[in-house]
């Protein structure tokens, strides 16, 4: 089977991006830069990115670069901001005594068209207190919300995904 010009590149980039993100991963976990973790994490992140550059080029991510890298960070430090705040809400809603709470499923629409990107979406709208991603369908999300503040599709989706939406599509721009 022969293969078609650039395959041989583009699986060499697959196999590169995935060993960083791989090698990343293990130095965040051990948390060490001892010569024998490193050699460990090396080898293993080489070995794992050999076998599963295919599935990973499946994904349909886009590929990487400093800017994406960048605005990726910049998504982070907003959602870890939007968990913070949902949180103190959260808190409040529980130690309130009335417990200020009226729980609804909501239909929300996303404007991202790429799956990878729908469900890093979905994931976090899930990690944010108070709601929860039920369903994705399409362009449609299914969201269940502690305090149902809208029913409108449109209000509903700028107050729950857009929030998050517009760094994404930055992202996988």
């Amino acid at each position: 089977m022969t293969e078609r010009p650039g395959n041989a590149a583009m699986r060499a980039n697959d196999i590169l991006h995935l060993f960083l993100i791989l090698l990343a991963a293990w130095l965040m976990l051990t948390s060490s830069l001892h010569w024998q973790e490193v050699t460990s994490g090396v080898l293993l992140s080489l070995i794992l990115s050999l076998f599963l550059a295919k599935g990973y080029a499946g994904l349909g991510l886009p590929p990487l670069s400093l800017v994406r890298l960048w605005r990726l960070g910049v998504y982070f430090v907003v959602l870890f901001w939007e968990i913070l705040k949902a949180n103190v809400d959260v808190a409040y809603r529980v130690l309130h005594p009335g417990l200020p709470i009226k729980p609804g499923i909501v239909v929300i629409k996303t404007r991202l068209s790429q799956d990878a990107a729908k469900v890093l979406l979905a994931n976090s709208i899930t990690l944010t207190p108070g709601t929860f991603t039920l369903d994705i369908q399409k362009d449609e999300l299914l969201i269940h919300w502690i305090y149902v503040r809208s029913e409108d599709t449109a209000e509903a989706t700028r107050m729950i995904a857009g929030r998050f939406e517009k760094h994404l599509e930055a992202v996988f721009a």
